[in-house]
């Protein structure tokens, strides 16, 4: 089992250059937020991937989003690390939670939940097409997030109105 390591103390530690940083968390979570200077090693991949071992120089804190995915995989984060290493204790959230630096970007929302805000009542423009078919129309048309309607004004933020191919003049 690995040993626990605070958010603080693993900030010091990442600041002295006295450790490295593993985040084993999937590429759409770190491309979310992620710590600055932390290794991607998606857990789903990390055996397969040539993870440098672990010094008495340079040890290893694992991190993910909570600390139940170090928690649950100690063992074989332990023999990767071939070397000391610990876990952070409650992952990138309690790192943010305490003010710690973090990098993050704005993402779309997961495709799973534009479907579901599309499906609620009148919140396509413009008013009298039905959403289903309004948004059967965007994916057919414009797959690449292009500003159809409030919706998905509202899931793709900073898209510029005017931009999608329905809203522009055709001139024949």
């Amino acid at each position: 089992m690995l040993p626990n390591i605070s958010p603080a103390e693993a900030q010091k530690m990442l600041r002295d250059s006295k450790a490295r940083l593993v985040d084993v968390r999937e590429a759409d979570e770190l491309a979310a937020v992620r710590i600055a200077g932390a290794e991607a090693a998606p857990l789903s991949v990390i055996s397969w991937m040539n993870l440098a071992p672990a010094t008495a120089e340079l040890p290893i804190i694992f991190t993910c989003n909570s600390g139940n995915r170090t928690t649950k995989n100690s063992d074989l984060l332990q023999k990767l690390a071939a070397g000391p290493a610990w876990q952070m204790e409650g992952g990138v959230s309690a790192w943010a939670k305490q003010g710690l630096p973090v990098e993050s970007t704005q993402q779309p929302l997961p495709i799973f939940r534009q479907i579901q805000i599309g499906w609620l009542p009148g919140a396509c423009w413009p008013a009298g097409l039905p959403c289903v078919a309004l948004h059967a129309l965007a994916l057919g048309l414009c797959w690449c997030g292009a500003d159809i309607c409030r919706c998905n004004r509202l899931l793709r933020p900073g898209a510029a109105a005017g931009s999608h191919a329905l809203e522009q003049k055709i001139e024949i």
